[in-house]
């Protein structure tokens, strides 16, 4: 189109070039669209235009309707006000990837008289014959998009059922180029997530894990930027419950390659549609389960019993099976269920000396129906107690073994721990020794900088060696084996001592009883 062309009443108004890329990747490196696209201003002097805007505020964002667009929104405001007489954009799709967006603009294009502009040519919305071909525009921009997402879906389908499909895999676990997962080298991040099992095994809890790791001072390996693992950005920090779980719950570690294990949901917002991702599946709706498809640290067998111990320990959330213990003073809580509603029985404390007491009462606080029954749990807490140790004596023996070789390993964990520490920051200290070495003397500024982290690197090393020295001199808090057989033979005196704990009866119960 020639300057003149339009009506006057067109080019006195502005001219709105509309510059969008999809992605962020996009707006790195395909600049030759984003020079083409600049370049619709040079066209909108040539057509007439003397004011001319340029809209860049939503370059890559996707136009595909489930992403606010700051920039295409500014846009129609500005054509409501009436002042928009052109809007330049390179094709249809950078408009709009949908139908919604793309007929209100054209529906207000053609309300206020502005023209729409493309590399092919001029359209004046309020003609039927053009607003039949913006029409058609769209829908095939649309279609396009529909088409491209499928087949890229299929594809990683296609690769994902082969497990082929390369994504980021948590701390623990490498995927080099060209080959199968495998087990980190580094031998001090395996033995952060052995310890992590084995203590899960041991213990019946993440939350147990977590509060023994920080009590013997074990470190959890942790990517530096918080998300993605990448070699030499490891961090160790102590462990927070999410590590612990995250681990016990992650099936690329029991050798299974799984994908689909999340899923994006879409609803409607102030009319437009919101877009959120990183929703769990249930493992049956998984899109791809491949087991024993690469190096691990526990069998399938193994994550799928700590999968059902961790809904057990669910905490507010009714369960099938006993929780694990979490203390108090009733040796049957969350084991007991009432025989007429079959709501588990909750323990309630009454009394000057505070006595604990089974009761069901869910149904009266909730529903305000009658309570079901209340009764005492002295008496059925030393019934169970009875039967318990005359369960666990024929055992005794054997147990008092196993329970001398696991607080020797849990003294042998720690050390092992802190000497793989040490060997780190040694290698820590070496590397920041040589790049000292290497540097210029003469350049002072980087010089000072390299000998300051020598000198901090030195510092970790000889707090690593205090540590070291002192857990290899504190005497082993493993109880010699005369005293373990000693209590075996007198089962009833070590339950009810002063220094056994509850939480560790629960755990015996549940283990004899239930599990």
């Amino acid at each position: 189109m020639k300057r003149g062309e339009l009506p006057a009443s067109v080019l006195d108004r502005r001219a709105v070039v509309y510059v969008r890329q999809s992605t962020l990747i996009q707006v790195e490196e395909n600049l030759e669209s984003q020079r083409r696209q600049y370049e619709l201003a040079d066209r909108a002097r040539e057509i007439g235009f003397r004011e001319i805007v340029v809209i860049d505020d939503d370059l890559g964002v996707s136009a595909s309707g489930t992403s606010a667009r700051p920039g295409f929104e500014s846009l129609v405001a500005q054509i409501c006000e009436g002042v928009v007489g052109g809007v330049f954009c390179l094709e249809a799709s950078r408009l709009a990837r949908n139908g919604r967006d793309w007929h209100h603009l054209l529906e207000l294009c053609g309300l206020v008289g502005a023209r729409v502009f493309d590399v092919d040519g001029v359209y004046d919305p309020s003609q039927p014959n053009d607003r039949l071909l913006l029409g058609l525009k769209g829908t095939m921009s649309e279609f396009e998009l529909t088409i491209m997402r499928r087949r890229l879906l299929d594809a990683a389908l296609a690769k994902a059922r082969r497990g082929e499909l390369r994504f980021s895999v948590p701390v623990g676990l490498v995927w080099p180029a060209g080959g199968k997962i495998e087990l980190d080298p580094d031998r001090r991040i395996p033995d952060a997530l052995q310890t992590v099992f084995r203590l899960f095994d041991r213990l019946g809890s993440a939350r147990k894990v977590l509060l023994r790791m920080h009590a013997d001072g074990l470190l959890f390996p942790r990517p530096a930027d918080g998300k993605r693992i990448t070699r030499g950005q490891i961090e160790w920090r102590p462990p927070s419950y999410r590590n612990i779980i995250s681990v016990l719950q992650n099936p690329l570690y029991a050798r299974a390659y799984a994908y689909g294990r999340s899923e994006s949901r879409t609803t409607i917002v102030d009319g437009r549609a919101v877009k959120k991702s990183g929703r769990a599946r249930s493992q049956d709706a998984w899109t791809v389960l491949l087991r024993e498809h690469h190096e691990g640290y526990v069998s399938w067998e193994d994550y799928e019993r700590n999968q059902e111990r961790i809904q057990k320990n669910a905490y507010g959330k009714p369960a099938g099976d006993a929780k694990s213990g979490r203390g108090g003073r009733a040796l049957l809580s969350s084991l007991l269920r009432c025989r007429r509603c079959g709501r588990m029985l909750r323990v309630t404390y009454s009394g000057h000396y505070v006595m604990p007491r089974y009761s069901c009462n869910v149904g009266h606080m909730m529903h305000g129906t009658a309570p079901c029954i209340s009764f005492g749990a002295t008496r059925p807490d030393l019934v169970v107690a009875r039967l318990l140790l005359d369960i666990v004596q024929p055992m005794a023996i054997e147990a008092a073994i196993v329970a001398e070789q696991q607080a020797s390993h849990r003294d042998d964990e720690r050390r092992r721990a802190l000497e793989l520490e040490r060997q780190q920051t040694e290698y820590e200290v070496q590397l920041a020794r040589r790049r000292y070495e290497s540097v210029d003397p003469s350049n002072r500024l980087v010089a000072a900088e390299l000998e300051a982290r020598w000198n901090a690197a030195l510092a970790r090393l000889r707090e690593c060696d205090t540590r070291l020295e002192a857990a290899r001199a504190t005497p082993s808090t493993a109880p010699d084996r005369a005293s373990l057989q000693s209590l075996a033979w007198n089962l009833e005196a070590a339950w009810n001592a002063a220094t056994t704990a509850m939480s560790a009866k629960q755990l015996m119960s549940r283990r004899n009883f239930w599990q």
